[in-house]
């Protein structure tokens, strides 16, 4: 613990140690920290951090203010805010899609709720202070949709789709295309080609993330994603069956088959609690996915219970409730906050992005 007077120099000394979580690097070699004073014991300063690590501000900021207090002895108060500033992404893949990550919702067979995550997961990265799109490439069972209240047909602008919004979220669908209740009835490259539109004729504009609810099962729309753009990574949801689980596995194969990392796994409809006695049942079985996830050494990125109440928003259409909710929000807000952790852990084993500095 340093004693004495505290002074700029030994403070940006200190903060020099913590990187930036979207570039991985130093905070003060890009300029990132602003608003440094030292008055009366009392240190202020904020922090310029991008809208793509918003699931980790508050943990940044924790952990700079807290190592502050505890090299500078003299210190009575350390006040640290965050400013959000736009680093715009770059193009991604042949179709341009900017984008700075894409991530891929699987599950290896359907009824385990995987819209449900995929609309929630959006959501709640949007929530969060994320920029945030999210494309139904279920093309047989768009559930998108009906799960976020929204209908009609994109307009089309400059030979653009334009995608609907939801609460924020840029949201496309082929539920948007085809009229309730009529089937899709197509091969495989009719799947590529709409599969294709969507992610090059939709204008997406920047993006944070772009999360993509796919198809249940292991069909051929990962290896379409997979020849059109470098996806981050996949995240797959199972429940907590040993039935369930098969299938999930192989999701899992058919991702790494295609070369698209996993990113962790969801275990949907984990235990039901009831509200009148408050015990807990384990109807499907219990930490299924999470023994999986550890054996197959991938991630798990955390439970969703049995809940009434998520089933009630997603029939309504206002599955931007289950972020609202008590009772449901803090499940839905660890696994965002576990998704992007492990993004940005993955990140800087890689070598840093090029220096920016967004002070001046």
């Amino acid at each position: 613990m340093a004693e004495g007077h505290t002074d700029i120099v030994a403070v940006e000394a200190v903060l020099n140690e913590f990187s930036d979580p979207e570039t991985g690097r130093s905070l003060v070699e890009t300029g990132q920290i602003g608003d440094l004073r030292i008055e009366d014991g009392r240190l202020s300063l904020s922090l310029a951090l991008t809208t793509f690590s918003a699931p980790l501000w508050d943990e940044l900021r924790s952990d700079v203010a807290q190592t502050l207090s505890q090299r500078f002895s003299d210190l009575r108060d350390v006040s640290v805010e965050i400013r959000p500033h736009h680093r715009p992404p770059e193009k991604i893949g042949e179709i341009g899609l900017t984008a700075k990550c894409v991530v891929a919702v699987g599950s290896g067979k359907g009824g385990v709720g995987k819209s449900t995550i995929a609309a929630s997961l959006a959501l709640g990265l949007k929530n969060a202070g994320c920029q945030v799109g999210l494309m139904d490439a279920d093309v047989y069972g768009p559930s998108i949709p009906h799960l976020l209240g929204l209908s009609g047909r994109p307009d089309v602008v400059d030979q653009k789709l334009q995608p609907a919004d939801a609460d924020g979220i840029r949201v496309m669908s082929m539920g948007f295309l085809v009229p309730p209740g009529e089937a899709v009835v197509w091969r495989g490259p009719m799947l590529h080609g709409a599969i294709t539109q969507f992610l090059r004729d939709t204008a997406w504009g920047d993006l944070d993330y772009l999360i993509i609810d796919m198809p249940p099962g292991t069909g051929d729309i990962a290896l379409t994603l997979s020849q059109l753009l470098p996806l981050t990574g996949a995240v797959v949801v199972c429940t907590p069956q040993d039935v369930a689980l098969l299938d999930a596995m192989k999701a899992v194969a058919m991702f790494r088959k295609v070369n698209i990392p996993i990113l962790g796994m969801v275990e949907n409809m984990s235990y039901f609690e009831c509200c009148d006695c408050g015990k807990r049942h384990d109807i499907f079985g219990s930490g299924g996915a999470k023994r999986a996830a550890s054996e197959q050494k991938m991630p798990f990125l955390g439970e969703v219970p049995i809940n009434m109440q998520i089933r009630i928003h997603g029939d309504e259409g206002k599955t931007a409730g289950n972020l609202e909710d008590e009772s449901s929000s803090r499940y839905f807000d660890t696994i965002c906050h576990n998704l992007v952790r492990g993004i940005v852990d993955q990140r800087r084993k890689e070598p840093p992005l090029p220096s920016l500095s967004v002070l001046g």
